[in-house]
């Protein structure tokens, strides 16, 4: 009798799963795949993957796929930030002693083939350490935990993705030798060259200039099965913006997984550069922002329970204390929604993105944006403060812990204003070190991410931030807290 494998033994599918792998390996043998790109979110957001031969995948589909606890270990610039060679791995964690071998386990349900990839297909994976334990630093997995939370109240998280990024057109790579970079030390950002001359916000006359490389974006983004909804120009010079209609978190995160390494991947093949930097170090560039719009279902009926019922109020009382919750958890979350140093520099009044934590109705500039209202079963709420360089795992379990704390503890988010910039709500903060603090200082987030993760983010991010401050050592706070800097357009600009 042959001996259960690691997935079985350890009750990590679903049947429903189960089912899905079997018709998987039917369609890498029909369509003769060579190579399938096994992969897994990093904690900064980052596909990682391997690429496995049909054989080696057929049994990853039994006993996962063996990977290095080494993207454990990296900062955005491949800094290392833990030393494995020591007990408990500078983590205080017997399990990452000596750096060993981790499990990724391939979840069935994200199986694709790669249409912009010659006879190649991708799958997502969960980590997992040898005992079936799952790995605490897993961002898909913590978010799997908050959707168990919300599951268990008898409701789904609803989500809707609005993304901003940048496209260029690639001039020289820069991989002379002389520019390239090492270990916490980034090469020289390539040179590129402007899409188009300027302001160019929704100019229907531009579209002949990028129709080819947009429309070749939305046929694979689309042949992937990604629920793409539109596709437009933003402000900045060579800026655009994708929407996806609203889907379940999970698969939400999934897209915005897939969306942002398609698009890099895609555009690079025709002689592009695709950046979710938030701000690159660009003439005429704009702050890329990514906005989240949210809703909850009720699991059994399948109704909007953000929609108020009642004439006399916008929302129900949950989506009310819901919101309650993100803007008291606003500051802490910060670091799951703004990730990066260059994520602050877009955080100013008047700018279409926020400063403060408020929330109003269709106001732009206030931090989270009420749509809909009495009786309309599209309500939901946008939160504008994300970058795209966020880990989409990571923000949007951020954005569950914060507003069931907000309905668990009945918070009241005051009332909508219509002057979000000069109104009197918390201001965020002003750089990823004032997140940090914030985060520290939060009885939440170790209580429901876990006290491991929460110590493991704040090293992993003193670690950029010591990086950043050594590279300005020289420059006074008031010019490098507002101007993007030459280290992070090496740092972000083709890494996001």
């Amino acid at each position: 009798m042959k001996r259960p494998g690691f997935i079985e033994r350890h009750h990590l599918w679903t049947e429903i799963q189960k089912e899905a792998s079997e018709k998987i390996k039917t369609i890498v043998k029909e369509q003769d795949l060579l190579l399938i790109r096994t992969a897994w979110s990093d904690q900064h957001g980052i596909v990682r993957s391997k690429s496995l031969l049909p054989q080696a995948f057929f049994s990853a589909l039994e006993n996962g796929m063996q990977i290095s606890t080494g993207t454990f270990l990296l900062d955005t610039g491949g800094a290392i930030v833990f030393n494995p060679f020591v007990p408990g791995g500078s983590l205080d964690m017997p399990l990452m002693t000596g750096a060993p071998n981790l499990v990724a386990v391939p979840d069935p349900d994200t199986f694709k083939i790669v249409p912009w990839a010659k006879r190649t297909g991708f799958i997502l994976c969960d980590e997992y350490f040898q005992n079936g334990q799952p790995m605490p630093f897993s961002s898909r997995g913590i978010l799997r935990q908050s959707l168990i939370d919300l599951h268990q109240r008898g409701l789904e998280h609803i989500v809707g993705l609005e993304v901003e990024w940048y496209l260029a057109k690639l001039e020289d790579p820069m991989l002379a030798i002389a520019n390239v970079g090492s270990s916490g030390k980034p090469g020289e950002p390539a040179k590129v060259s402007a899409v188009d001359h300027s302001f160019q916000y929704l100019l229907e006359s531009h579209n002949p200039e990028i129709q080819d490389l947009l429309g070749l974006l939305a046929e694979n983004l689309v042949e992937m099965k990604l629920p793409l909804r539109s596709v437009e120009n933003e402000g900045g010079v060579g800026q655009f913006e994708f929407t996806f209609d609203p889907i379940p978190a999970l698969q939400a995160a999934d897209t915005m997984m897939i969306f942002r390494m398609a698009t890099k991947q895609i555009c690079r093949q025709q002689g592009y550069i695709a950046s979710f930097m938030c701000r690159p170090g660009l003439q005429g560039s704009s702050s890329n922002g990514w906005h989240l719009h949210q809703s909850l279902v009720d699991l059994t009926t399948g109704e909007n329970a953000f929609m108020s019922a009642n004439s006399q109020t916008l929302t129900s009382d949950l989506a009310k204390h819901f919101v309650g919750g993100l803007l008291k958890h606003a500051n802490a979350a910060s670091v799951f929604t703004t990730p990066t140093i260059n994520g602050y520099k877009r955080f100013r009044p008047y700018s279409l993105a926020p400063d403060r934590a408020g929330w109003g109705l269709e106001n732009r500039g206030a931090m989270i944006r009420l749509q809909g209202g009495f009786d309309d079963p599209s309500t939901h709420i946008e939160n504008r403060v994300g970058e795209p360089a966020a880990n989409p795992y990571l923000y949007m379990a951020s954005q569950l812990i914060s507003g069931l704390d907000g309905v668990d503890c009945k918070l009241d988010p005051g009332s909508p204003t219509e002057e979000p910039y000069t109104t009197e709500n918390p201001i965020l903060p002003k750089s990823l070190s004032e997140a940090i603090s914030y985060l520290s200082q939060s009885e939440l987030f170790p209580q429901k991410m876990g006290q491991q993760f929460i110590n493991f983010i704040i090293k992993m991010k003193e670690s950029e931030i010591n990086r950043f401050l050594q590279s300005v050592a020289d420059q006074p706070p008031e010019e490098y807290l507002k101007q993007v800097t030459n280290w992070e357009q090496r740092e972000y600009f083709e890494l996001f």
